[in-house]
């Protein structure tokens, strides 16, 4: 695997860890962390530069936003499940684009 690959996983485990510790210290909440990250995706998807994007290109600006909405939804006294499962819970999650081309 592509080490910048192994970096980009331990940062989004660690945004989601501290995302996890932000809501059970009470400093946002669940459903504050799920607006910005619905938000941070709609405006990934509404870019002009989307509609010349392949899905797959398109899966991938969107995969870490989603990864992070996933570990979002876990309660905050459970542990986090591991990146290999979130990810696996994005791609059996992932709506089809309806590409125009």
């Amino acid at each position: 695997m592509n080490v910048a690959n192994l970096q980009l996983e331990g940062l989004l485990m660690a945004i989601a860890s501290i995302n996890h510790v932000l809501v059970r210290k009470g400093v946002l909440s669940i459903e504050e962390i799920d607006i910005a990250l619905r938000k941070a995706e709609a405006s990934e998807t509404s870019e002009p530069r989307s509609d010349s994007m392949s899905a797959s290109s398109r899966d991938a600006v969107n995969f870490p936003i989603r990864l992070l909405e996933l570990a979002n939804q876990c309660q905050p006294e459970t542990d986090l499940p591991s990146f290999s499962k979130l990810a696996r819970m994005v791609g059996q999650m992932k709506e089809p684009y309806n590409d125009q081309m």
